[in-house]
């Protein structure tokens, strides 16, 4: 197998997410079964009931209904606004902000004085996240379009960094964090929701990079790799808690593979000191 370049996997990864934003604009009641999501080794299959598979990865029937139709796109392995204990007035950056779920919800919680920014690759789900913010009425919410190795956000201008199942996709890790670290004031936090492997991917798994690692499975690092990470990027109080019970959605991405033997969904969190 040919070894897929940086760059290559973020086409692929980009092009995945097309077909998720493009799709759903003609179906805004239900989602197609998509990359971090059920049946992932079919992914934009399948239609799926989005609101059950969020309230599944813990959002609340309240949640569920205070964003506009269309910005929940039954994405993600948790719910990361849920714990970054946001404050009234604080900075909020979401990475790989999709359709604007979690940047709406942070929204209602920084309110007026705050400011949400979401950053996304993908050209197709900046443009959804922009008409939902106009539907919904959120004037303190930025769609902005870019690359989270290469974030268009000012040095040390955000409070809280977010992200859903998103970190796993970037093949440079790392950068990720570099950049998190760059954007964030001094005493700002990540609050993330991704997923981690708890053993070694088997082979056929670990070397699909076309369709597993579009599908928050491949490209998904381990929990020591990840604090390693972090520390060399000069984050402290760092924290990653794996979520036993993600287990119950996560076998049903790829049916008959039992990848929750491999893979679980986790809270990740440090401070930038």
């Amino acid at each position: 197998m040919t070894k897929l370049t940086h760059d290559e996997i973020r086409q692929n990864v980009r092009q995945r997410y097309r077909q998720v934003a493009v799709q759903q604009v003609s179906e805004p009641s239900t989602t197609e079964s998509s990359c971090c999501s059920p049946n992932t080794a079919g992914c934009c299959s399948t239609p799926t009931d989005f609101k059950d598979i969020s309230a599944s990865l813990g959002y609340s029937g309240e949640e569920l209904n205070a964003v506009p139709d269309g910005a929940n796109l039954g994405l993600g392995c948790g719910n990361p606004q849920a714990i970054a204990q946001l404050t009234p007035g604080e900075v909020v950056l979401d990475l790989g902000s999709g359709g604007g779920f979690d940047c709406f919800l942070a929204s209602r919680q920084v309110g007026e004085s705050g400011k949400v920014i979401g950053v996304d690759m993908t050209p197709e789900m900046v443009s959804r996240a922009r008409q939902n913010a106009l539907k919904g009425g959120f004037a303190n919410v930025d769609f902005r379009l870019g690359e989270i190795e290469n974030l268009p956000v000012a040095d040390q201008t955000v409070n809280v960094i977010i992200s859903n199942c998103v970190i796993n996709l970037s093949p440079d890790k790392e950068q990720v964090f570099r950049e998190a670290y760059r954007v964030l004031l001094p005493g700002g936090r990540l609050a993330i929701s991704d997923v981690v492997t708890t053993a070694e991917l088997p082979p056929e798994i670990k070397n699909d990079l076309e369709d597993l690692y579009a599908g928050c499975i491949s490209g998904a690092s381990s929990i020591p790799e990840l604090e390693k990470m972090l520390v060399q990027c000069g984050f402290t109080n760092i924290s990653i808690q794996p979520k036993d019970d993600s287990k119950t959605f996560i076998k049903k991405w790829v049916p008959g593979v039992k990848l929750e033997d491999y893979l679980i969904s986790a809270v990740i969190q440090a401070v930038k000191a």
